[in-house]
């Protein structure tokens, strides 16, 4: 009784988004202990025990990141959201520009020693400088000079800078930089130009991609549209993912007997949700989304509830963003839309994304804890 004492006094904030941070976690290490079999083979002889050390090692450190964060005054977010945003900008020029290539595109950046995807952070810079420039022009939000260097020009150019590598991303963050807007009541004219200047920049991206490929992913975009539109399971790695789906039934095969993993690309990262159906069935892959669901209402009661607007704007943005990703790789494992590269927040392995999806958890719990607190 006492030590559970203790760690309630110690983790603080909403109680329901810490268990959902902790059963996603564990979904998280049974998942990537099952679907890193092949990848085992290919690299390690069949020693999936490695991936297993090294996954924990990250979520560790990933979970410590959220206690971190949790603890630090939201307000504190505020404060250097703009520098962050500024930093995260320059980074992403020097990605695009010099970045290491994986998976024929450049998203990765080394910094002494430690390579890190820097459209990653630029999903958390994005959306504190948005939640602080709403915060800030809240009365007079619906001038033109007040809404379009504050707000449309940012998202625009981290989007843009995102895209060529990464469109899937970049339009995940577009979405949600829309829908925030939306929340923070910017006035329907200036939503329809910001949409209108996203269109605009990507039509110049794919006149751009015709003469530099190596710049602009073109023709990845259009064959994975080509493949959706024109292939009847939507290419193998959906076919084999609707497969794993299909086997698992309602209650799956059982936690690590999954066959499909041997077969499907990528089975620890973008299709992770498939091996999750396989194995604990539809009843398992339905939590996972009631879980990203739930993260997501469990944010608007504290809009409701916040004091101040900046951890409104902040908490709802970045749940959104994590939940419009999660749903994103999910439609994918069931072929509602093209393949996307994205990954599910938290589950999937991965260095970079665990960390900073953690980061984001964090600054959520640390709303949600001083609201408590104020209460």
């Amino acid at each position: 009784m006492a030590l559970s004492n203790n760690i309630a006094a110690e983790l603080r904030g909403d109680r329901t988004i810490w268990m959902i941070v902790a059963v996603l976690s564990l979904f998280s290490i049974l998942a990537v202990y099952s679907s890193t079999g092949s990848l085992a083979w290919q690299s390690r002889n069949g020693n999936t025990t490695i991936f297993l050390i090294t996954h924990l090692v990250r979520l560790g450190f990933g979970l410590f990141l959220v206690y971190l964060f949790h603890l630090i005054h939201y307000r504190r977010y505020q404060q250097f959201a703009k520098i962050a945003l500024w930093v995260t900008v320059a980074l992403l020029f020097v990605t695009l520009l010099f970045g290491r290539n994986v998976n024929d595109a450049s998203r990765w950046i080394g910094i002494f020693g430690f390579s890190f995807q820097t459209s990653e952070l630029a999903k958390i810079t994005l959306m504190m400088y948005l939640a602080r420039e709403l915060t800030r022009k809240q009365e007079y939000i619906n001038s033109f000079r007040d809404a379009f260097l504050p707000l449309i020009i940012p998202v625009v150019v981290v989007c843009g800078l995102i895209a060529p590598a990464n469109l899937s991303t970049a339009m995940v963050m577009f979405a949600t930089s829309l829908m925030l807007m939306f929340i923070g009541r910017v006035s329907w004219k200036y939503m329809f130009l910001l949409v209108l200047l996203g269109l605009v920049v990507f039509a110049g991206l794919i006149v751009i991609g015709r003469f530099q490929p190596d710049l602009v992913r073109v023709d990845t975009w259009i064959s994975r549209v080509n493949i959706f539109l024109n292939s009847e399971d939507g290419g193998y790695q959906v076919q084999q993912a609707k497969i794993a789906i299909a086997k698992g039934g309602f209650i799956g095969e059982g936690p690590g007997n999954s066959i499909i993993r041997n077969f499907l690309p990528y089975a620890y990262a973008d299709f992770i949700f498939a091996i999750i159906c396989e194995e604990y069935g539809m009843l398992g892959g339905v939590i996972v989304m009631a879980l990203f669901v739930l993260l997501f209402l469990r944010n608007v009661k504290l809009v409701a509830k916040s004091p101040k607007a900046f951890g409104a704007f902040l908490a709802i943005g970045l749940s959104l963003m994590l939940t419009v990703q999660a749903l994103a790789n999910i439609a994918v494992n069931v072929n509602l839309v093209p393949p996307t590269g994205l990954n599910l927040p938290l589950i999937s392995m991965g260095g970079t994304s665990i960390l900073f999806t953690c980061m984001a958890l964090g600054m959520i719990l640390s709303v949600s804890k001083f609201i408590e607190e104020s209460e």
